[in-house]
């Protein structure tokens, strides 16, 4: 039997029609649609400029069954709403599209050990080669979970231990650089507003944070806690802008500090003058804060990078151990940090 098209409806240009009108054989055509390099650049550029003219798109499909591969990068996450999230999926994408794989997008319906479980079952339905996992929440480590046999995962800041490689920018490190710094302008200690308890990196950068202010023999004050944004910041900094004794801030992430840069503002406390503020990720935004605000920028580029190509050397069959590949950071110095007034 056989299947008639539509009325109206073109049948896609085929392989032997591109080899036709490039002069080339049709395994040629195939090798240029696959990426290989064995074949000459004038060659290669005909071929490509007769698969524009007709329209023709390699059958991923196709591929796929001759294959063995999908040529699909799985990403299991919970949000898009945060700055580091977006960052981290887009250079993961550009990563992947550098490879010629795509994308398919897991997100989680809810913070919660059910929608963990959801994401996952979900993945045995998707025809994907690896997986790359952002969960940056202690809830995966209690949700009964399974990947399917085989499949090839790198972890994104999503557990403190995992049994799969993972990539993290390095919190602590950022963290130390940002309590070090205030400390090296002459503050007496460091006050801190955190991220959300159930965050690793946030986690990280408190106890790093602490860590320093012990290692240099200072006083560690009560923690004020947050939720990564612009809110949690500006209430904690109503309270810190009328409390004279606190002169250095390390907020968990810079929305934070710009929430706490507002409180200042409104209730007249001077930034740098008396209150010396430093955040975390080097958002584009932050050189525009009034101040410009002084952070530890994060590469989530280079993230998306070694998470991509930690995966595909998976894909490959390479054995790569189940480590962290931490990621360096680097203090950028702007105009919110200054020596106390004494």
């Amino acid at each position: 039997m056989t299947t008639e098209l539509s009325p109206g409806a073109k049948r896609a240009p085929s392989l032997a029609a591109v080899a036709e009108a490039a002069g080339v054989s049709m395994q040629t055509v195939s090798r240029v649609a696959r990426g290989f390099e064995n074949v000459s650049p004038d060659t290669r550029l005909r071929v490509q400029t007769a698969m524009t003219s007709l329209g023709y798109r390699p059958n991923r499909a196709a591929r796929a069954l001759r294959s063995g591969r999908f040529r699909t990068i799985g990403v299991i996450m919970f949000t898009l709403a945060s700055f580091g999230n977006m960052r981290t999926l887009e250079a993961i994408a550009d990563a992947a599209g550098a490879a010629d794989f795509t994308i398919t997008l897991l997100p989680m319906a809810s913070r919660t050990e059910e929608g963990v479980r959801s994401a996952f079952s979900r993945l045995h339905e998707q025809a994907v080669d690896g997986v790359v996992i952002i969960i940056e929440s202690h809830v995966i480590d209690t949700a009964e979970v399974a990947l399917p046999d085989g499949v090839p995962v790198v972890v994104v800041d999503s557990t403190g231990t995992s049994e799969h490689p993972a990539i993290d920018t390095d919190q602590a490190d950022g963290a130390r650089q940002a309590t070090q710094h205030l400390l090296d302008l002459g503050h007496d200690t460091v006050w801190h507003v955190a991220g959300p308890s159930s965050s690793y990196s946030a986690a990280r950068r408190l106890a790093a944070w602490q860590a320093t202010l012990e290692q240099a023999g200072r006083t560690v004050p009560p923690v004020f806690h947050g939720d990564w944004n612009t809110g949690s910041g500006y209430r904690a900094g109503l309270e810190i802008a009328t409390r004279p004794e606190i002169t250095a801030v390390f907020a968990a992430n810079d929305q934070t500090a710009l929430g706490i840069l507002r409180a200042c503002h409104e209730l007249g406390r001077g930034v740098p003058a008396s209150l010396s503020v430093v955040g975390f990720d080097d958002s584009p935004e932050s050189d525009s804060f009034w101040p410009p605000l002084t952070t530890v920028h994060q590469s989530f580029d280079e993230v998306g990078q070694r998470a991509v190509a930690t995966l595909l050397a998976q894909i490959d069959g390479e054995t790569v151990d189940a480590v962290t590949d931490l990621v360096p950071v680097r203090l950028v110095e702007r105009a919110s940090t200054a020596a106390p007034a004494r």
